[in-house]
């Protein structure tokens, strides 16, 4: 799994013009499942999400969690993250996982965050055409892939 994890003041995902997830001070997270990501993946991604101290303490270190400062998370599916754009201009996503494996784990990543303590999961829909809007705060944005934890080898 892939994720791109920013710190915002605020965000939030649309379809059809009407707002299905928002937030106030917390994460966006973008989440891309790659071909053969499992539930360990969704688990150890959410955990390491819920932990991550990217917030300012009152000595304006980054020393607190989504979970320290009471935020919420905005969870958006995104397969692109999964491109393999080694060759030629056109990215190819046949690195991604299967669209109704990629929707389970994307869902079992959110049930993971709420296990992890974050009371606000909110999220995009699967497979639509989503506007998302934020205001990234610091900024500050993060990468995860989980093959670094897994020493999975695509």
């Amino acid at each position: 799994m892939k994720a791109v994890i920013q710190r915002v003041s605020f965000a939030e995902v649309r379809v059809d013009g009407e707002i299905v997830g928002k937030i106030d001070k917390g994460l966006l997270v973008l989440l891309g499942v790659m071909e053969g990501d499992t539930e360990k993946e969704a688990a150890l991604l959410a955990s390491k999400t819920a932990k991550l101290r990217i917030f300012e303490d009152s000595d304006e270190k980054m020393n607190l969690s989504v979970t320290d400062v009471a935020g919420g998370i905005l969870a958006v599916s995104q397969f692109t993250l999964c491109a393999d754009v080694k060759k030629g201009n056109r990215p190819s996503f046949t690195p991604s996982a299967k669209p109704s494996e990629a929707n389970r784990l994307y869902e079992a990543f959110c049930g993971y965050l709420a296990s992890e303590g974050i009371e606000r999961v909110e999220k995009g829909i699967f497979g639509a055409d989503m506007k998302v809007s934020l205001l990234n705060d610091g900024p500050v944005t993060i990468v995860f892939d989980t093959d670094i934890w897994t020493q999975n080898k695509r």
